[in-house]
Order: structure tokens, then C-alpha cells, then sequence
């Protein structure tokens, strides 16, 4: 069993807390390591280390702080098979799908490197004579990323390669639940001759390492992925020192099945949006409205394709299409609200238990729902989980209302052949990503942003590494 210590100012240093976490194999239930408890103390201690590196940080060349971001790149490459059996078995997340988080990640460092030669200023007309308006980019300071359990190694890569591309320092929250893969991340990256403190990892509680980063005036912005709760809590610590924010706080992304849509396409879409990671993916398809001419058609199809989810362990060869739920305070939410929308009604096509196949782990059968009312908590709330509830619409302006009907608004999607349709869906979803046609994933160069309760900023492309810049004007007068 390892047993992870803070990564503080360039080396592992015990906490001050004397608490541990266990790290949990979700399929096995099986300890695979400890963390720290973390204390107010580390977090502190990271800032202040983090906030003094940063000084000489910025005044390196960009290209110059893009090689490290290269380096990190190499290093994942060449650790991709260690780090994705690592994943899948902290998250139970199927090894095919651990290894492509690993391989993007890896992308992704390249991807921001090359920014370095692309952060851009302005030369802004003046209405004086002889002067000139020059608008620099310039870093915020440090950047503190909090991390979520479903995609924990991307998402780091998500708030550390801009962060550090733009001239900031960085110390990262790892998640409680799934903080293997990041801290082994630390290992590897400690030979690479990044300048001690620019890269700090504290583990700990949400409540105590989290807030503690928070609420320190040396931190100059917080990256939050995670649920709108800690979202609130985030900005509650930041206000006193109006430290900025960027929360993506998850989804109820709609798919909009219409009549004229390619039902083999838009159902083979829906399920995989649905199963990917068991359900447990921000975007992924949460609730689907079909048009009622085809809506017995399309349950015909989508029962026959969610019975050939195959559900395994996660290192299983056989392929499979999801694996157990990540921890046992997830599978109780699932159930619990499952178990709640057939009290409202809902009816069970199949699945709605817990799996009785495996004799340990968090496993959940794939669940598809009907007999749903737009009013139900499990079409109104998030279920993070193998759960798909379906209802007709007769409209398209009423299939757009009703996904509009809803305090998150991450992403939603469209299966249509008609252009005037998806258009006119496209402009009046209230979401910060539609898809048409196809199933619910960003891309990395894309800009991945939530309206209403989904989220404030964004991540990826071009506008979410502008989230860790921030502006100096200059009025340069001559004689």
C-alpha cells in the first residue's frame, strides 16, 4: 500500500496533520493508498512558497516556462501504461478510458505550450497626440486548482499547463476520492528542474485544505471542477479578498431527439454520452426528449442498446462499457434518487438496482426510465450516474423549453437532418456547449463553459488560458 505526503516547494514533506485517507479500489474495495488529512498549516505553507516562486516565474520567457509544460508531456508519454492502470484502479474507470484521459492529458500540456508565442496584447488609439495606449496580459499570481474525482489526472492538466504557460505559480487540491494518479504525477515531474514552488500538491479535505487555499489573500484565482455546493463555498471564501473565480459545477444535459433525426446515430450517441464512466461525466447526457411520432421506435432502440452495456471490472480485457461507480457515498445517491423517481411514478424499463453479478464493489446497473414528468427530481437534478430518463415532446419550441427548464446549463444536444432546426435549437438552448448530432465530449481547443448554476469562466482553447491572464493598460505620452 504507497502513502502519498504533500509535494511542497519542489519535494515531498510530511503534513501537519497526522490524519490519513484511504484510497479506495472501487471495484474491489481493496485499500490502494493513504493521503494526508492536510491542515490549514500545508495549505498556507504552499501559498507562501507558490506566491514568492512566481516572482521569478513571470520574468521567465513564455517559450521558456512552454518547455517545462513539453517536459511533463514526455514524462506522461512515457508512463502512460503505469498512469492509466493507476486510474482505473483509484476510479474504477474502464482501462480503455483511463488511458485515453492519460493520453489527452498529455496532449493537452503540448496544446498550451503552444500558446507561448501567442499571448497577445493591443495597441489602442489614443485621442492624444504623441501617445500611445499599450495593453499588456499579464499573470495574476498564484493559481489554485481544485480538483474533482471523474476526470482527476485531465483536469489537472486543465488548471496547471495555462496557469503555468501565463506566468502563475500553482498549487493543486487533489481530490480525496481519486488522488493516485495526480500524486504519482508529482514524482515524475520532480526531476524535470521546475523551479521549487512552482508546482505544489496539498492533499485534504474540501473544508480545510480547500478553504484554507481559498481564502488566503496571496491566492490570486481559484479553478474549481466540481458540484455547485462546493461552487457556493468557493466564492464565499474568495469574496473577502475578491480573489477570482472559475467554477465549472456540473450539468442536466438534455439530447433532443427529433423525428427527422438518424435514430440509429442519435441513440447510439445518447447511451454512449450515458455510460461513458458509468454515468459519472459532467456532460454526458442526462435527460432525453423525443419527439412523440418516433418515441416508441427510439425506446424499442435504446432498451435494445442499453442491454448490450457490458459491465465489468475495470481491467477487465473483454471491452466493457463501464465499470463500478466510484465510491459507496456515489452508488447511495444514485439509488436513492432512483428509488425516489419510482415513488413519483417513473417507471423501471430495466435495470434500477444495484448489480447483483459482483460481490464487491459499487456496482449499478445501466437504468433506462420512462413515465417522467419535467417536474421530477430526477429530470430536474443531477444523478451522476448510469441513469437515463426519457420523455416525448410534440414541438421543437417545447422540447427547447423544457431543457431550458433547469438551474444547470452545461451542455445539451440536438439529433435532427433538418438544418433549420439545429440552428434555431443551437441559438435558443441556454447552455454554454450545444452538439449536434453527435455525442456529448469537448474538444481541447474548444471552450468548455457552464451558464446558470453550471458555472462561472471556462476552461480549454484560447479563453480559458485568458482565465489566468489578467490586463495592464499603459498610456505612453512623448514629447
Amino acid at each position: 500500500m504507497k502513502q502519498f505526503d504533500q509535494f511542497i516547494n519542489g519535494k515531498f514533506v510530511k503534513s501537519t496533520s497526522t490524519g490519513v485517507t484511504e484510497v479506495l479500489n472501487p471495484c474491489t474495495e481493496e485499500v490502494l493508498s493513504t493521503i494526508p488529512k492536510g491542515s490549514i498549516q500545508d495549505a498556507n505553507m504552499a501559498i507562501d512558497v507558490a506566491f514568492h516562486s512566481q516572482k521569478k516565474w513571470r520574468t521567465l520567457a513564455a517559450i521558456e516556462r512552454a518547455n517545462f509544460l513539453n517536459k511533463m508531456a514526455t514524462i506522461i508519454r512515457e508512463n502512460r501504461v503505469f498512469l492509466a492502470e493507476t486510474l482505473a484502479a483509484e476510479q474504477a474507470k474502464v482501462i480503455g478510458l483511463a488511458q485515453v484521459e492519460i493520453d489527452v492529458t498529455a496532449d493537452y500540456f503540448d496544446y498550451n505550450a503552444g500558446w507561448a508565442r501567442r499571448i497577445e496584447g493591443e495597441i489602442i488609439q489614443s485621442d492624444r497626440r504623441k501617445e500611445h495606449i499599450f495593453l499588456h496580459k499579464a499573470p495574476i499570481g498564484v493559481a489554485v486548482g481544485i480538483l474533482p474525482w471523474n476526470f482527476p489526472f485531465f483536469v489537472m492538466a486543465r488548471k496547471v499547463a495555462p496557469s503555468l504557460v501565463t506566468g502563475n505559480s500553482c498549487v493543486i487540491k487533489p481530490s480525496c476520492v481519486a488522488p493516485n494518479t495526480v500524486m504519482e504525477f508529482a514524482k515524475l515531474i520532480a526531476g524535470i528542474g521546475l523551479p521549487d514552488g512552482v508546482l505544489n500538491f496539498v492533499c485534504g479535505a474540501g473544508a480545510t485544505v480547500g478553504n484554507a487555499l481559498t481564502s488566503n489573500p496571496n491566492t490570486g484565482i481559484v479553478s474549481l471542477t466540481g458540484s455547485v455546493y462546493a461552487g457556493q463555498k468557493i466564492m464565499e471564501a474568495a469574496a473577502p479578498n475578491i480573489t477570482k473565480v472559475s467554477l465549472e459545477l456540473g450539468g442536466k444535459a438534455p439530447a433532443i431527439v427529433c423525428a427527422d433525426a438518424n435514430l440509429e446515430l442519435a441513440v447510439n450517441a445518447v447511451v454512449n454520452s450515458k455510460v461513458i464512466f458509468s454515468g459519472q461525466v459532467c456532460n454526458c447526457a442526462e435527460r432525453v426528449y423525443v419527439e412523440d411520432s418516433i418515441y416508441d421506435e427510439f425506446m424499442d432502440r435504446v432498451t435494445k442498446k442499453f442491454n448490450e452495456v457490458k459491465v465489468e471490472d475495470a481491467f477487465s480485457t473483454n471491452n466493457p462499457d463501464m465499470s463500478s461507480m466510484v465510491s459507496k457515498a456515489q452508488i447511495d445517491k444514485v439509488e436513492e434518487m432512483v428509488n425516489f423517481a419510482k415513488k413519483e411514478g417513473a417507471e423501471v424499463v430495466l435495470g434500477g438496482n444495484r448489480s447483483s453479478q459482483f460481490d464487491k464493489g459499487y456496482f449499478y446497473q445501466p437504468t433506462l426510465l420512462t413515465n417522467v414528468t419535467q417536474n421530477m427530481q430526477i429530470i430536474q437534478e443531477e444523478v451522476f450516474g448510469p441513469v437515463l430518463p426519457v420523455m416525448k415532446f410534440g414541438s421543437l419550441d417545447e422540447a427547447i423549453a423544457l431543457a431550458n427548464d433547469c438551474e444547470y446549463g452545461l451542455t445539451s444536444s440536438i439529433f435532427s437532418e433538418n438544418f433549420n432546426k439545429v440552428m434555431h435549437a443551437a441559438d435558443s438552448l441556454e447552455f454554454g456547449e450545444t452538439y449536434i448530432n453527435r455525442e456529448h465530449f469537448e474538444a481541447i481547443q474548444g471552450f468548455h463553459a457552464g451558464w446558470k448554476k453550471s458555472g462561472l469562466g471556462g476552461a480549454d482553447g484560447k479563453h480559458g488560458m485568458e482565465e489566468y491572464l489578467q490586463t495592464k493598460v499603459i498610456y505612453a505620452q512623448y514629447q
